[in-house]
């Protein structure tokens, strides 16, 4: 299978960038995509279930639940004990997902229940062309032998909205404002129970709030369930269960007068997922990119930031540790290794970060205000919502120094409240040195944002030198003496 060719230029990167957002209409999906291109550059996939047989020089993979990935590739002078080169990002974006019982019926419509996943901006998914996607597990008869599996499923056609309520019934809404009810009010609409019934679907029932039935075909509309089924090319009973969620269908595009922007869905935080996945593919691509890496090059992209993180796959989880843990031990059985090797390791945090909206200038700090096409933001919080400090600062600073690439700092105003990310829960479970930055971007957590199409590029090539170049620079940095 050919490789992939590294990417050098602005408008091949953005391509690519678009045609990845375009693959990940849910984390599930997103992980799809990262296995697909990791196997294409020569990643080999294990298994956390078996032993691994690691060796010097290669470079692998694996998954959990699917909706986590981990890839590292160890350098040929690796030693047990070296450190470990990380960018850690997250797959999961605010979203709607269908609740275990989605069936509802009301005024003669056909609604589908859904449950608020993160902290989204929910009024921006009314008027909306939405569909589904996700996973679906599939019981298989295959000689009298039945088996299990997992699929992944996504409809193509827009088969639901969210209407908003016209003006004429809601005259204050321009003065008030729009605050709707997410249990009502915040309900997508799949059909009309008399063209159901016309066309033969079954739409007797009501809302389910418990109740007796357990069949997938009762919990959920038999429209519904039609519609899975036929894109998996399988029977409706067939379908045991499924992870679903709502989903926008416009494309994700290169836009703007000045085509300078990306308009799309999840950029938080697929944008920083992609540009350090891209980043570890082309900066381990040739033979030689690892002949003198001592260290170990590895992204990590978890799934449940926007709820936590507090999973067996988010970054609440041993999953990082575990990675490490497995990794230093096929290559000595001294357990002190381990603490060498956090030790020597740097953890870069990347999420998307606020940029300066123009329309709301007073929400940013006078003296940090992101700009787009600035370059990627290193976020700061004295109170340890962000794992940012000097040393760690300095280190991505002096990257991007040499690389004549831009860089801005943030820090949230002080009569504001701060996010975080997963570099304080990675920081203080692992106890890696950590930074944390992002690209910054307006409309987070909209159904539908925006960043400049230049970041991505300072991005990728920012993550791409660290990488190639922390292990040398991390040896000229004394601290603990």
């Amino acid at each position: 299978m050919a490789k992939e060719q590294p990417r050098t230029d602005l408008t091949s990167l953005v391509s690519d960038f678009l045609s990845f957002l375009n693959a990940s209409p849910t984390a599930f999906h997103a992980v799809d995509e990262s296995k697909r291109r990791l196997r294409i550059a020569g990643y080999e996939q294990v298994s956390e279930r078996d032993d691994w047989k690691l060796e010097a020089g290669k470079k692998y993979f694996f998954t959990r639940n699917y909706s986590t990935i981990v890839a590292f590739a160890i350098g040929k002078k690796y030693v047990a004990g070296n450190g470990f080169h990380i960018i850690g990002a997250h797959t999961d974006s605010p979203c709607l997902k269908l609740k275990p019982v989605s069936k509802i019926i009301k005024g003669g419509y056909l609604e589908v229940g859904v449950q608020l996943y993160g902290g989204g901006l929910w009024y921006t998914w009314f008027d909306r062309d939405l569909t589904v996607a996700g996973r679906v597990i599939l019981k298989e008869d295959k000689a009298g032998s039945v088996s299990y599996s997992h699929r992944l499923v996504r409809i193509e056609d827009p088969i639901m909205r969210i209407p908003t309520l016209a003006i004429h019934l809601d005259r204050n809404v321009n003065s008030e404002g729009f605050k709707p009810n997410t249990q009502t009010q915040l309900v997508p609409i799949l059909a009309t129970a008399i063209k159901a019934e016309l066309n033969k679907v079954p739409a007797e029932g009501g809302e389910h709030d418990g109740g007796t039935e357990t069949s997938s075909k009762s919990k959920h509309h038999p429209l519904l369930m039609e519609i899975i089924a036929k894109a998996l090319g399988c029977k409706p009973d067939a379908i045991c269960d499924f992870e679903l969620q709502a989903c926008d269908t416009q494309p994700s595009i290169l836009a703007g007068a000045a085509k300078e922007f990306i308009f799309s869905g999840r950029l938080d935080n697929l944008c920083m997922s992609f540009c350090s996945l891209q980043a570890l593919i082309d900066a381990t691509s040739s033979a030689s990119d690892l002949e003198e890496e001592t260290g170990i090059r590895m992204v990590a992209l978890f799934d449940h930031e926007e709820v936590g993180s507090s999973s067996a796959q988010g970054a609440g989880s041993p999953v990082m540790i575990d990675a490490m843990s497995h990794i230093t031990s096929c290559f000595s059985s001294d357990s002190k290794v381990l603490k060498k090797a956090i030790q020597k390791s740097l953890l870069v945090s990347a999420d998307m970060a606020h940029a300066l909206h123009p329309n709301f200038m007073d929400k940013h700090e006078e003296n940090h205000q992101p700009k787009m096409h600035g370059g990627l933001v290193i976020k700061h919080n004295a109170n340890q919502r962000y794992a940012t400090n000097a040393v760690t600062s300095f280190v991505f600073r002096e990257i991007a120094e040499k690389h004549n690439l831009p860089v801005q700092d943030f820090v949230v105003r002080n009569d504001m409240g701060c996010g975080s990310t997963i570099g304080p829960i990675l920081a203080s479970s692992v106890g890696i040195r950590t930074v944390d930055v992002g690209a910054p971007q307006l409309s987070m957590h909209s159904i539908r944002e925006m960043c400049a199409a230049d970041d991505v590029k300072h991005s990728y090539e920012h993550f791409k030198a660290f990488f190639r170049e922390f292990t040398h620079l991390d040896a000229k940095l004394t601290v603990d003496v």
